[in-house]
């Protein structure tokens, strides 16, 4: 977390350049204010004013310990970045293996289609088949119960 000092009549906050340092409850990695504060006002005035009263040990120290945060923001995020980006290969991934599926599957109901059509065509020829021998079975019943009655 970044020492930060808030200013109220400005409502900025600027890196607290003292030796104990004040720490704020925000964060220039979660909060846009903050980074937007800090990255416009790295030295103000003010702490222009408060480096020139610190020996030029003091000074690099702090100036080094900024470094050193900046730095560690920037490989945060490179990793935050770098986890994203294995996101993003994760989901193209699956994207890929699911338009793959989606193939198969689109291969898979033309082929049911297929057996679907044929079985019915089949079933329409035997059901015409079986239509006319019960018609021609009725034929010949009453045909016989014809020469039944003539023959009574």
């Amino acid at each position: 977390m970044m020492c930060l000092m808030y200013n109220q009549k400005s409502g900025v906050h600027y890196p607290y350049l003292k030796k104990d340092p004040l720490i704020t409850n925000g964060s220039v990695m979660l909060d846009d204010a903050v980074a937007a504060s800090v990255a416009k006002g790295i030295i103000t005035p003010q702490d222009e004013k408060l480096l020139a009263n610190r020996t030029d040990i003091e000074a690099i120290n702090d100036s080094m310990a900024l470094s050193i945060q900046c730095a560690s923001s920037v490989s945060n995020m490179a990793r935050r970045l770098q986890v994203r980006g294995n996101e993003v290969q994760e989901l193209r991934t699956q994207v890929l293996n699911l338009q793959r599926r989606n193939r198969s599957l689109q291969q898979e109901n033309k082929e049911l289609k297929k057996l679907v059509d044929s079985y019915a065509n089949d079933m329409e020829k035997r059901y015409s088949e079986l239509e006319m021998n019960t018609n021609r079975l009725q034929e010949q019943q009453e045909s016989l119960l014809l020469e039944v009655q003539k023959k009574l």
